[in-house]
C-alpha cells in the first residue's frame, strides 16, 4: 500500500545532519582500522627476487627464487632449478633468519620432492637443496638486481652473427653437432647448445628459423633468458609455447606457422624488459622478465651475456642472425 508522505514523522534537519556525520564517521573509523599496524604484516626481508648458484660437486649451476608475501602471514612463491620451468612455491616457512619450502618434482624421474633449507643475511642467503634423486647440495644467493634503465638506449651499429659461412664467431658447451650449410647455421639432430663468443647488454636481435615437426629449440637472451621456439601451430599461447619466454610469460597470440617454414623474431632486450615480434606480429610488449630460466649458462643477471641457441631438444636450423647492441 502507497503510504501517505504527508503523514510520515519528519526528522528535523540538525538531526538528520548529525545522523549523517556519525555515519560518516563510523566508517571513517572502520576503514582505518583495517590498515592499523597492528592489524597488517610488515614486509618480509625475505621477499623479492633472488639469484642462487648450487655447487654440485664443485660444477656451478644456475637457479632462482622468488618470495611474495599472501594476506597477512603467508609467504609463497617460484622457483627454477637446472632445468624446466617456474615452479610455483604453494608456501615458504621463514622464522628468525632461516626458510625452508618443498615443491614436488617436475621432469625429474623421481617422485620425491625438492627440499630447499636456507639463512638470509641482508641481501645474501645461502643453505641446502636436497633433490629429488636423494642428494644434497650447498648453494648462495644474492638479491637480484632491479635492471632498470634510466634513459632510452642509443643503438649501435647492427652485427651479423652468422655470415652462412662458418661459425668463427660461436663456439659448443660440448661436443660440436652445428655446421654452416647452405647459408644456414644447422644443428641436424640433439647435440650440444650453440653460444656466441661475444656477450651483449642491451640489445635488437633479428633471427629466423625453422624446426620439423614436434621438435623444439630456443634463443637465449643473454644466455639466460629462453625464447621459446616449440612446434605450436594452433594451439594456445601459453608460457611454454612458441614465442613465449619460457615458464614465465605467455604471448598474447599464437603465431607459430607449419612445421618446415621459415619464422621470425625480432627481440629487444632493455635491462630485464623484452619485447618479442613474433612472424610481424608483437605477441609480447615491454614486458619485465622476472628471473633466468631453466637451461641458463648462470643466475648473474646484472652481467652482460651471449646469445645461446638451444641445441638438445631437436633439430633446427637458423640463419639471418643479426644483432644491433646498445651502445
Amino acid at each position: 500500500m502507497k503510504k501517505n508522505l504527508s503523514t510520515m514523522p519528519v526528522l528535523k534537519s540538525s538531526k538528520l545532519l548529525s545522523l549523517i556525520l556519525m555515519f560518516m564517521l563510523s566508517n571513517s573509523l572502520s576503514a582505518k582500522d583495517h590498515h592499523q599496524p597492528g592489524n597488517t604484516k610488515a614486509i618480509s626481508p625475505l621477499e623479492g627476487r633472488w639469484d642462487l648458484t648450487i655447487d654440485m660437486d664443485g660444477k656451478s649451476a644456475p637457479s632462482w627464487l622468488e618470495v611474495n608475501h599472501s594476506g597477512l602471514s603467508m609467504l609463497t612463491g617460484h622457483f627454477v632449478g637446472t632445468g624446466g620451468s617456474a615452479r610455483p612455491i604453494s608456501r615458504v616457512y621463514f622464522a628468525n633468519g632461516k626458510f625452508n619450502f618443498s615443491i614436488p618434482p617436475q621432469w625429474e624421474k623421481e617422485e620425491n620432492n625438492l627440499d630447499v633449507e636456507g639463512i638470509l643475511s641482508g641481501d645474501n642467503m645461502n643453505g641446502t637443496m636436497k633433490f629429488p634423486d636423494g642428494k644434497t647440495y650447498n648453494w648462495n644467493g644474492k638479491r637480484a638486481p632491479s635492471l632498470n634503465r634510466v634513459s632510452e638506449p642509443k643503438w649501435g651499429k647492427p652485427v651479423v652473427l652468422f655470415d652462412g659461412k662458418n661459425l668463427d664467431q660461436w663456439h659448443t658447451a660440448g661436443d660440436n653437432q652445428w655446421k654452416a650449410e647452405e647459408g644456414m647455421l644447422r644443428s641436424p639432430q640433439t647435440g650440444s647448445n650453440l653460444i656466441t663468443n661475444k656477450k651483449f647488454n642491451d640489445f635488437k636481435l633479428h633471427i629466423e628459423f625453422r624446426i620439423p615437426a614436434e621438435s623444439n629449440s630456443g634463443v637465449y637472451l643473454r644466455g639466460r633468458y629462453e625464447v621459446q621456439i616449440e612446434d605450436s601451430k594452433g594451439m594456445e599461447p601459453l608460457k611454454d609455447y612458441f614465442s613465449a619466454i619460457y615458464g614465465f610469460i605467455e604471448p598474447t597470440e599464437m603465431m607459430a606457422k607449419a612445421a618446415g617454414e621459415w619464422q621470425t623474431y625480432d627481440i629487444t632486450l632493455i635491462g630485464r624488459n623484452v619485447t618479442i615480434i613474433a612472424n610481424g606480429k608483437m605477441v609480447i610488449c615491454d614486458r619485465p622478465i622476472p628471473g633466468i630460466t631453466g637451461g641458463a649458462l648462470d643466475s648473474n643477471e646484472g652481467e652482460p651475456g651471449p646469445i645461446l641457441l638451444q641445441g638438445d631438444h631437436g633439430p633446427v636450423d637458423f640463419r639471418n642472425i643479426i644483432i644491433t647492441p646498445a651502445k
